[in-house]
């Protein structure tokens, strides 16, 4: 299996804060990645460090064979998109502007838009659904309809690797659904690689080729759901009890925490 990411012996501080720790870890080309683990664990870090938006302390990223630190920033921007958590447009910015935006590394003085930006981005807007919000004010949206107007501004970069950092956060579990059955779909029809922090473990392991879990500045483990989350696994990391049943309808470990709710006959 090849590998598009990689990274050897990274380490990456905020300050004088040590928030990775010589870590070693390879992202599957084709496949749904995501990275899973305790908060401040360092996930949200690991992605921004893999889009070259934080800078290593030391180590390496390779994207496929290229050291990532020696690419021009306009290359980059051409081969991954980041969706960042909770990103903001500028007020009055409609969806059609806001999507468009994903076209900018493409452009130069010799190359303005084109009949082939058009087609690009009217494929985002119908993949994401958003074909009919074009000329909606972003800061109008419900939190479902925002996020599938960022996700189509990230489809339109038209890079075959997508990185995502709680593309879930603050929705409803519909709209939850709703916006990872998309990354599904891409990934299964576009054959994109995805890469996403997730805070819900057994959506992780629903949707999720390969899991990555984050412990104590380095990988914890990685690999396919199956193998990952264990009943140990969910203790070290999560600090957590839990038994691990298989899903009755996608047979994917299913995480079910112990806890103080309702017993049953009380």
């Amino acid at each position: 299996m090849k590998n598009v990411l990689k990274a050897h012996d990274l380490s990456v501080y905020y300050g004088e804060n040590k928030i990775l720790e010589n870590l070693n870890l390879q992202i599957p080309e084709g496949k749904i990645t995501v990275l899973v683990g305790a908060n401040g664990c360092g996930k949200s870090t690991l992605l921004r460090t893999f889009a070259r938006l934080i800078k290593p302390k030391a180590g390496q990223i390779f994207l496929e064979d290229d050291l990532i630190q020696k690419i021009p920033t306009k290359d980059i921007a051409k081969r991954l998109a980041i969706l960042p958590q909770g990103p903001v447009a500028p007020e009055g910015l409609t969806v059609l502007q806001l999507i468009k935006q994903g076209r900018y590394p493409h452009q130069s003085w010799l190359k303005q838009w084109s009949n082939e930006d058009e087609k690009i981005v009217n494929k985002a807007l119908e993949v994401t659904q958003m074909t009919d919000f074009v000329d909606r004010s972003v800061d109008a949206l419900s939190g479902g309809q925002r996020q599938r107007a960022w996700i189509a501004m990230t489809l339109a970069q038209k890079t075959d690797l997508i990185l995502l950092d709680e593309p879930t956060t603050y929705l409803d579990m519909a709209h939850q659904i709703e916006i990872l059955d998309l990354l599904y779909d891409l990934n299964v029809e576009e054959n994109r690689t995805v890469v996403m922090v997730l805070h819900d473990l057994n959506l992780a392991c629903r949707y999720a080729h390969h899991i990555v879990t984050v412990r104590d500045k380095q990988i914890y483990a990685q690999g396919k759901p199956e193998e990952v989350v264990t009943m140990e696994m969910v203790q070290n990391v999560f600090r957590m009890n839990c038994t691990i049943i298989k899903d009755p309808i996608f047979g994917t470990p299913l995480c079910v925490p112990h806890g103080k709710g309702q017993k049953v006959g009380r």
